[in-house]
């Protein structure tokens, strides 16, 4: 063999390997879903907000868009799609005065009763309610305050990390920055005074292996936190397009900031609604679930879904 043939032979397995390092096509990416049900409006609320996705049911707030004054909860099915609009066993109705923004929710099993955890969002009473539910029916069952040094702070986002005999502790999100705090196991009422974690990369996350350009825009929503596997789920969204970013080896002991991960991503760019944006995120048997405001030309489209071939 020739040495100039030999020496291209080289240089081409050198540059092979270098296009094999940053080659975008090797990140896992995942734009397509499937509708698991409708979340139709009700004569009070029409704003899709907090999401949480249990072993067996999939739960999403809608409210009163831009008063924050009423709340409904939906539970769907993840499996067949049958939805109910749950009952408030303390007032009696669908309705609850609750809730306030409900950007995000958590689920939490205390003495085998399950509870939803929501952050209201609101400057004044409280910023997380906590609510007992038992098949379609939820009851009110306390609220918190949150602090961050001294001053109230209303956290956009609440994720469940762990429990003992005594405490379960939270992640909450505010923007970008994550915090810890913690409760009393059974607790109904206090204040939770956060402290700070990690602050979530954004800009210059990767998306299936580039860039986006306008990412900064976009709009802030829930998020949730894998325990077992340490990782974190973080949507944005703006306009018909939302991204799911994923931050790996993410613990309560975690600071700086958090790098996404440039080897998996989720994108849905809608040509069917000119608003698709999901609101809340959740794993269930490794299925990644998410809630949304959607809607159209024809009206409100708004829906719970799952990512398909995702499996966490």
């Amino acid at each position: 063999m020739r040495l100039g043939r030999r020496l291209a032979i080289v240089v081409g397995l050198v540059l092979g390997v270098l296009t094999l390092v940053g080659q975008p096509a090797n990140a896992a990416y995942y734009n397509t879903y499937t509708t698991i049900a409708g979340l139709p409006n009700t004569s009070c609320c029409t704003g899709v907000q907090g999401f949480a996705a249990g072993s067996t049911y999939l739960y999403s707030v809608k409210n009163h868009t831009n008063y924050d004054d009423l709340a409904v909860i939906y539970r769907v099915n993840k499996s067949t799609g049958d939805r109910v609009l749950m009952t408030n066993g303390t007032n009696g109705g669908t309705t609850n005065t609750w809730l306030g923004h409900a950007n995000d929710m958590t689920i939490v099993d205390i003495d085998s009763q399950h509870h939803l955890f929501v952050v209201t969002m609101e400057s004044t009473g409280a910023q997380l309610v906590k609510l007992r539910y038992d098949g379609t029916t939820y009851y009110y069952a306390g609220s918190f305050q949150i602090r961050l040094n001294g001053a109230v702070a209303a956290p956009s986002g609440v994720s469940r990390v762990s429990q003992d005999s005594t405490t379960i502790r939270f992640m909450f999100k505010s923007g970008r920055t994550v915090y810890n705090g913690s409760i009393p196991l059974r607790a109904n009422t206090g204040t939770i005074d956060l402290t700070k974690a990690f602050d979530l990369q954004v800009e210059g996350a990767l998306v299936n292996g580039a860039p986006v350009s306008d990412i900064t825009t976009f709009l802030n929503q829930g998020f949730f936190y894998d325990a077992t596997k340490k990782v974190l789920y973080y949507p944005l969204t703006k306009e018909n397009r939302s991204i799911v970013l994923v931050y790996r080896n993410i613990s309560p002991t975690t600071t700086g900031t958090a790098p996404a991960a440039s080897d998996l991503s989720f994108r849905i760019t809608s040509s069917a609604y000119t608003t698709f944006e999901i609101e809340g995120v959740g794993l269930s048997g490794g299925i990644l679930y998410f809630n949304t405001n959607r809607s159209n030309a024809d009206g409100s489209a708004d829906g719970v879904h799952s990512f398909n071939a995702y499996v966490a």
